[in-house]
């Protein structure tokens, strides 16, 4: 098999050390060969062609949480004023959108993700319009088929129904390395034993989920109260007559609906408290954060420093355009960079890369390591004296892919 040397200014591992005037060798097929100091690996690869690359190559990155069908309601959506004016904007414009448009958006997405370097995606769809163009594009990662509703029987039957809908509309599934799964919205719009049944069968079937939790006081309101913004916003959108809540902790109830588990990610967790972090903690839950989302809606950040303080890893995701300006996950690491300046841009890189990798079970992408394939990305310059400062201070710069797809130059 090949094998191509890229000699680089510096080098993010990803899960490991920043390495200053590093090599890496890469096969045809994009499986690192070899990795290290240039010193010490140009020797053992004599022969070998090289590439030089004046700047910093990176793992390419992992956006663990998106809608990418709703980028048809990019710009849309006015945010400032808390979630549930959010979503009374977001469900009467999406109305509006035909599947055909959510189809077109979800192209224009996978060309844009692509752009932005992004090997894997955690994409939460409800009508599957962005599968294809996410194959197409050689995206892998998962996609979660999102359930909600707050009858037990519907939303059972609704879930007995989804695979099949999922084949009228998608047909032969595109793509091996985009894993499938049903999965429920959140605990305040999905009745709790629907939301047990489904978590019982899809870990069964050895299904990794994902659920939006804490996102904003509303959701933990409904749940823990059975009334609050939320509720109203369900009954006036509903007949519902009465809310079930179980009047149950938040945290308490998606721990007896096992959902803090290592195979499922918990989506934001803006609202979550200390004690509540150090739980999902000792469960291994991964967890998924979306700043730029969540500013845009609650204008708020997730609890970033309490978060690392109790030994979680966060993923980085984008959420969706109709709450965002860009796809770019690296842009999370940004805002979170410029807010939070006492954590390093090393860790913040990695949360975009190699976080987002272990939270969707693709262990073979996001990071730079023996027998990984995450897809390489450069971004060319004078880099100084800290490789992913420098790399977080050019977000909008143009990255390249030079290994693990067709060489793409382009603006994220």
């Amino acid at each position: 098999m090949i094998e191509t040397i890229f000699h680089a200014s510096a080098l993010i591992t990803g899960d490991g050390p920043v390495i200053q005037d590093a090599a890496v060798v890469v096969a045809s097929n994009g499986e690192i060969c070899d990795v290290g100091r240039a010193c010490d690996l140009l020797p053992r690869h004599a022969g070998a062609p090289i590439v030089a690359v004046r700047g910093v190559l990176f793992p390419a990155l992992v956006n663990a949480h998106t809608h990418i069908e709703l980028g048809a309601l990019r710009g849309a959506v006015q945010g400032g004023s808390g979630f549930v004016a959010w979503v009374e904007k977001l469900v009467d414009a999406r109305a509006k959108t035909t599947l055909d448009d959510e189809a077109q958006a979800g192209a224009c997405a996978a060309n844009e993700l692509h752009l932005a370097g992004t090997a894997a995606v955690g994409d939460v769809s409800n009508r599957l319009a962005a599968v294809g163009a996410l194959a197409r594009k050689g995206l892998g990662g998962a996609v979660f088929h999102e359930i909600f509703g707050l009858n037990r029987a519907d939303v059972e039957a609704r879930a007995r129904l989804m695979e099949q809908e999922r084949d009228t509309i998608v047909g032969a599934w595109p793509s091996s390395d985009l894993a499938y799964s049903r999965t429920p919205s959140t605990l305040s719009v999905t009745e709790h034993h629907a939301v047990a049944s489904l978590v019982r069968e899809e870990r069964s079937r050895g299904r990794r989920m994902s659920i939006h939790l804490a996102e904003h006081p509303a959701d933990r309101r409904a749940v823990e109260h059975g009334d609050g913004p939320m509720v109203d916003w369900l009954r006036a959108r509903s007949a519902l007559a009465a809310y079930p809540s179980p009047m149950a902790p938040l945290f308490s109830a998606a721990d007896r609906l096992e959902l803090l588990a290592p195979d499922v990610l918990l989506v934001h967790l803006t609202d979550a408290r200390r004690d509540e972090l150090a739980m999902v903690a000792e469960r291994g839950a991964h967890v998924v954060l979306c700043p730029r989302s969540n500013l845009h809606i609650e204008t708020r950040l997730p609890p970033l420093l309490d978060i690392l303080a109790v030994g979680i890893e966060p993923a980085l995701g984008t959420d969706s355009l109709a709450s965002n300006a860009s796809l770019d996950v690296l842009a999370e690491a940004r805002a979170l960079a410029d807010r939070f300046p006492n954590v390093s841009a090393k860790s913040l890189i990695q949360m975009a890369t190699w976080n987002g990798a272990r939270a969707l079970g693709r262990h073979e992408l996001g990071r730079i390591a023996r027998g990984s394939r995450p897809g390489i990305i450069a971004v060319d310059g004078d880099v100084g004296g800290d490789p992913a400062a420098f790399v977080l201070r050019n977000v909008g710069a143009p990255r390249r892919w030079v290994a693990g797809r067709t060489a793409t130059v382009g603006h994220p």
